[in-house]
């Protein structure tokens, strides 16, 4: 169901259903995110990605079926669940890189907002098909607003329509698109980027970028904080003596 594969301080997670295109369920859900609330400190990056052609196909229709038979009370509990799997993503250390390597609909699309750092296939589709199964993209919004803005959000939320990799890339979900035969190299090219960095900074900056503008006083502080800071130091220091710093990891 969720293959996990240490590489160092690579973290590779694959949703292994490809039977039902990985769409999620509430055993993958649990998985997911006691895979990314207990995850190593030693762990730099994650890449997340699907089993077979499909990244995740959304949820899995017979799990939703199951969830008809809830009280509303227990369609609460069991959509909290999801909610806590994105911001699970959304606050792990690490940075979570989604390699889109297939069809991307509804909750994968809220996988790929939650991330960091999207890479798609060329050929992949996405597409927030909630609507069109009489849902709504609820758990996943404040996480795709967040990532695509209110005008696109409303325009694909309430059409449900598919678009493309490139219309995924012109609108902000995804980073970057590559062919099959280089999607792989892309997704290592942003891992390099990633190992050759300070692991703290790199996890402030992602603190950073996740909150609203903030005071002077406040940005000052953190800079000063970071700044006094051995990784910083080391960093600097390196890169006027001309050398590798020791918390780079060369890939």
């Amino acid at each position: 169901m969720l293959r996990v594969e240490e590489d160092g301080p690579v973290l590779h997670v694959t949703l292994n259903r490809p039977e039902v295109r990985n769409a999620i369920n509430d055993e993958l859900i649990a998985a997911l995110t006691s895979c990314f609330s207990l995850m190593s400190p030693y762990i730099r990056a994650v890449v997340l990605s699907g089993e077979g052609d499909a990244y995740c196909a959304g949820g899995d229709l017979e799990w939703m079926r199951k969830a008809g038979g809830y009280t509303q009370e227990q369609n609460y509990e069991d959509a909290l669940k999801v909610a806590h799997l994105f911001q699970a993503i959304v606050e792990c250390p690490a940075v979570v890189i989604s390699k889109v390597n297939g069809a991307c609909f509804g909750g994968g699309c809220g996988l790929v907002s939650a991330s960091d750092v999207s890479v798609a296939l060329d050929t992949a589709l996405f597409a927030f098909s909630e609507v069109k199964l009489g849902l709504i993209p609820a758990t996943i919004s404040p996480f795709v607003i967040a990532k695509i803005g209110h005008s696109q959000a409303r325009a694909l939320f309430t059409t449900g329509e598919v678009f493309d990799s490139a219309y995924a890339l012109r609108i902000g979900l995804v980073h970057a698109v590559a062919p099959a035969t280089e999607l792989d190299q892309a997704v290592e090219q942003k891992l390099k980027a990633v190992l050759s960095a300070g692991p703290r900074a790199i996890a402030a900056s992602k603190k950073l970028a996740q909150k609203p503008p903030q005071a002077l006083e406040a940005v000052a502080r953190l800079l000063a904080e970071q700044r006094s800071s051995d990784e910083a130091k080391e960093g600097i220091g390196a890169f006027l003596e001309k050398r590798r710093p020791s918390f780079s990891v060369k890939r």
